[in-house]
């Protein structure tokens, strides 16, 4: 190939490509030569997710280790005819290639499923490492063949729940339930108690779950009701200090009855209607651990937010 010819130095010369702006350039003057050139050549880089791993992949999504032979799958859609339905001898022939090929996608089911559990996550706000935590759950529970005739909404729900568990970021179960449509609370239950027990087999010990703390959700409820930020720090001091007592409650109904405690000694006080459907427990429970912590309202409620002779207006249980 000749050399390209520069009009300033009246001769053919050697050039230099700058690939960021597509612009050739002659050496020995500087001249630009041809502006935006279009580089034909492939692209290729690196999308891997590993550092070590330099294969240049140009397509497909990132690799899934819990889908065999992820991304390297196919979906065949339909092709819509007149009025957006379908219809036409093209049409015919991608409803039996899509039917041929879902029924030999080994991914079939688990794809479904994640993608019901990022659903789900979603929706309840949960980051990505219990999404990831809950397919993993799921998969190693799928891997087993023990999932046939179970409610797949309640599954997925469970393997969610025990993953909110094991990452230390609990929800209650009504929380999970409310996400989960299709599934009742009991069905919900047996599969949580299944899946516990199929990893329990797996592992041959008992499945670790983080312990739950009332703690765990008061961040979370009070935001639901709008407190103020004084009302929340004093509300955390409240349930940490709880945890020296000996109440015998579930940590979400103290957390609840902590709330309501908290929002009685404020200025904008709460319903107790108001808080159970924040917290999802009911109004009797939340009434019953209130009287059991009423007693200790002095050591609970600090002296920056309340002076005792607050307290003495608190209502008695």
């Amino acid at each position: 190939m000749a050399e390209p010819y520069c009009t300033d130095c009246k001769k053919q010369t050697e050039v230099v490509m700058d690939h960021a702006s597509g612009d050739t350039v002659c050496l020995e003057c500087g001249l630009v030569l041809e502006a935006h050139t279009i580089d034909e050549k492939s692209e290729w880089r690196t999308f891997a997710d590993e550092s070590g791993d330099h294969d240049p992949n140009r397509v497909g999504a990132r690799t899934n280790p819990l889908l065999a032979d992820a991304p390297l799958t196919t979906s065949i859609s339909r092709r819509p005819g007149k009025g957006g339905k379908g219809g036409g001898d093209g049409d015919l022939v991608s409803s039996a290639l899509g039917r041929w090929r879902n029924g030999h996608d080994p991914n079939r089911n688990l794809v479904a499923a994640f993608g019901s559990i990022a659903d789900m996550a979603e929706r309840l706000g949960l980051v990505g490492t219990i999404k990831d935590r809950a397919c993993e759950i799921y998969k190693r529970v799928e891997d087993r063949k023990s999932l046939k005739g179970k409610n797949q909404v309640a599954v997925v729900a469970a393997c969610l729940y025990i993953a909110c568990r094991q990452e230390d970021r609990p929800c209650t179960f009504k929380e999970i339930c409310s996400v989960a449509n299709g599934a009742t609370m009991k069905e919900f239950g047996q599969a949580k108690s299944y899946i516990e027990k199929q990893l329990k087999m797996e592992m041959g010990q008992s499945l670790e779950m983080g312990a739950i703390h009332a703690g765990d959700f008061l961040r979370r409820f009070c935001s639901h009701l709008g407190m103020s930020n004084k009302e929340v720090k004093a509300a955390q001091e409240a349930v940490q200090k709880s945890e020296e007592l000996d109440i015998r409650r579930i940590p979400v109904s103290i957390a609840a009855a902590i709330i309501y405690m908290i929002t009685q000694l404020s200025d904008d006080k709460k319903l107790l209607r108001d808080i159970s459907l924040a917290t999802g427990v009911a109004e009797g429970t939340i009434r019953n651990a209130y009287k059991d912590l009423y007693p200790h309202a002095s050591k609970l409620i600090p002296v920056s937010y309340a002076k005792e002779e607050a307290l003495r207006n608190l209502c008695r249980p």
